[in-house]
């Protein structure tokens, strides 16, 4: 099928490589030009294990290209809408102007039979809104809101093997032919027995944000439990252990450390709650509030933590912060508990040095006071403590004999729970890690 997608930031890229790679001819369309001139040389302009390798293949078959120019999805039967949705300046709201100026730019372009795809995350309510605005200008296209579950570090992998596809579908004579079109698209993840939910508009539109809430809540939980576990002595990570067994619980986003970041989980459950004030039902998301405020204590715990093993002050002191991505195998630093922590110590008096495999230039950017360097070896040089607050494969298997070379002080704050406290002790460490003794 021919295929545009709108907006080739995180997502819209992986999907625009991801259609072409199912064999769709697809134009990708952004209105930023550096942006589209890697993206048209092959590279991708984030960090995203597999999708450089994606794009050079399917640039190669033809089926993929890229441009600035938004006519050029004329005569593209899928109109894929993929732009972000970020927090507003000083609200909890999203910021809903990139979605409207694409769906206003696509819509002189849409021809009778087209189906218009809403990707985007959006408070419930939008899908509506747009599909009075289509029937105004073209009423023979079509609109369906299939919202992605991307993760980011596993994005081609979840494109193209989703664990589920969600279709929310008009009502009347436009909802089978939607469906079909949208089948077609997806009829190789489909064929392969992907679960498949046709659901309606707000139903749809509520999917992804709730699935967000859950796992925020999931880790929030965690994290309560270590601040308990820290009160009474007790082992988050075996706590942990014992109910992850539980198959109603499971261990998945059950570990306690500095909590989630990034730039789905913070902002979607916060346009939740403001979505739900709106809707006169705020209290059935107050729930998400503590879950909010638990997240950002751990990262001033973390802090503290440093202090204690610093004898009570950190004015002065070298610090150096392993990572600076708000999670591992990714570039992404927004609302980094990282560099949220690295900031904080920086303010407090100490001399800071961050570094990570990828996101050191996109950190460098966003906190351009902070010191930064290309190694965890050089960033630990003389450092009286170490902070481990991105969990990378090559810092969860650093040799705590070799490291312990390269330091001043060897004391360590184990921000995600991931180095083994006996193998790190043995060789002369203190550690202190969040929920554990």
């Amino acid at each position: 099928m021919r295929i545009s997608v709108i907006g080739c930031g995180y997502l819209g890229a992986v999907h625009a490589a991801c259609m072409a790679k199912l064999g769709h001819d697809v134009v990708g369309v952004d209105v930023d030009a550096d942006k589209v001139a890697l993206l048209s040389s092959g590279r991708a302009p984030f960090f995203e294990p597999g999708l450089p390798e994606l794009l050079e293949e399917t640039m190669a078959t033809g089926r993929l290209r890229f441009t600035t120019d938004l006519a050029e999805v004329a005569g593209a039967q899928v109109h894929f809408v993929c732009v972000g949705t970020p927090q507003k300046q000083r609200e909890y709201a999203a910021d809903m102007r990139f979605v409207d100026a694409a769906v206003e730019g696509v819509l002189p372009h849409l021809a009778p039979g087209d189906v218009l795809v809403g990707k985007s995350t959006v408070p419930v309510g939008t899908a509506e809104r747009i599909a009075e605005r289509l029937a105004e200008v073209q009423p023979e296209a079509s609109l369906v809101w299939n919202p992605e579950f991307l993760r980011e570090g596993f994005a081609v992998q979840d494109t193209l093997h989703p664990d589920r596809l969600v279709y929310g579908i008009p009502e009347g004579p436009d909802g089978p032919h939607a469906q079909a079109v949208l089948d077609e698209v997806y009829a190789t993840p489909l064929a392969d027995g992907t679960p498949q939910v046709v659901t309606d508009f707000a139903t749809a539109q509520l999917v992804k944000v709730a699935a967000n809430s859950f796992l925020a809540t999931k880790i929030s939980f965690i994290n309560a439990m270590a601040e308990l576990c820290e009160a009474t002595g007790a082992d988050v990570t075996q706590l942990a252990d014992a109910i992850g067994h539980d198959a109603r619980i499971g261990r998945r986003f059950l570990n306690a450390g500095l909590g989630f970041g990034g730039g789905c989980l913070p902002k979607d459950i916060r346009a939740f709650m403001a979505r739900a004030g709106e809707l006169g039902a705020d209290q059935a998301l107050s729930f998400l509030r503590e879950v909010d405020a638990i997240n950002m204590r751990r990262r001033v715990r973390m802090v503290d933590l440093a202090r204690e093993v610093c004898d009570g002050s950190i004015v002065g002191r070298k610090v150096a912060v392993l990572g600076a991505a708000f999670k591992p195998n990714s570039d992404d630093v927004r609302d980094s508990p990282a560099l949220s922590v690295a900031a904080q110590m920086a303010l407090q008096g100490a001399s800071v040095v961050v570094t990570d495999p990828e996101a050191v230039a996109n950190a460098e950017r966003a906190w351009p006071s902070l010191t930064f360097a290309a190694t965890p070896q050089e960033a630990a040089a003389g450092a009286d403590v170490v902070v481990l607050a991105t969990e990378w494969a090559e810092y969860r298997d650093l040799d705590p004999h070799a490291f312990g070379e390269v330091v001043a002080g060897k004391r360590i704050v184990d921000g995600r729970n991931v180095l083994d406290p006996g193998k790190w002790r043995s060789a002369g460490w203190v550690y202190r890690a969040l929920g554990r003794p």
